[in-house]
């Protein structure tokens, strides 16, 4: 059998533009920065970021916080009744009297005034000077004022007031330079009950 060479001289250099047609004006230019826009449609953009849905039966709640409604003070009318005769001190709230404590009150010559007067004065632990001979008394049970004094009379240089004792035994009479004694526990008390310009009604 004889073989023939063949050639095909032609396949050599074959080029095919015609099958890629290209829009150069279809593509984005690499220098542009722009970046491409994607489109999303209402359903995609509902199903990635969807709506919080309300309870209908819950109220709607805001952010804005709520102003502060001031507080009314509470307003104690409060007074302190001296009974001279009955030798007793009554604590007043509005006209109820809410208690009640048994005093000394000043001897003759050294009289507790009579009148209208309020506090002056609040001392917690008072240190007592005697006015005849300057003698100092630390404060505590035993001291002549005792535990607290309540002040309610002055004329500048002496002084008023409610004040504890050691000698209970007293109460109920008139052995004061004018003061009135009370046991500390019910001086103490009382203390808590008054304020400066509390009235104070000796009668």
């Amino acid at each position: 059998m004889l073989i023939k060479k063949i050639t095909f001289p032609l396949l050599l250099t074959i080029t095919f533009p015609f099958l890629f047609p290209v829009n150069v004006h279809s593509l984005p230019d690499a220098t542009d920065e722009t970046p491409l826009e994607t489109t999303t449609t209402e359903a995609q953009s509902e199903t990635a970021n969807p709506a919080p849905k309300l309870d209908p039966l819950l109220p709607e709640t805001s952010t804005e916080p709520e102003p502060e409604t001031p507080e009314t003070p509470v307003v104690v009318n409060r007074k302190l009744v001296l009974s001279l005769k009955q030798r007793r001190v009554y604590v007043y709230e509005d006209d109820k009297a809410i208690a009640n404590y048994r005093v000394a009150i000043g001897k003759k010559g050294w009289e507790t005034p009579k009148g209208d007067f309020k506090v002056l004065q609040k001392v917690e632990n008072p240190v007592w000077k005697n006015p005849w001979n300057g003698k100092i008394s630390q404060p505590g049970p035993k001291s002549p004022l005792g535990l607290r004094w309540i002040g309610f009379w002055t004329d500048g240089k002496n002084a008023i007031g409610f004040h504890g004792t050691p000698g209970e035994h007293l109460l109920g009479q008139a052995v004061s330079h004018g003061c009135v004694r009370m046991r500390n526990a019910d001086i103490i008390a009382m203390f808590e009950l008054v304020d400066i310009d509390t009235p104070v009604l000796v009668r």
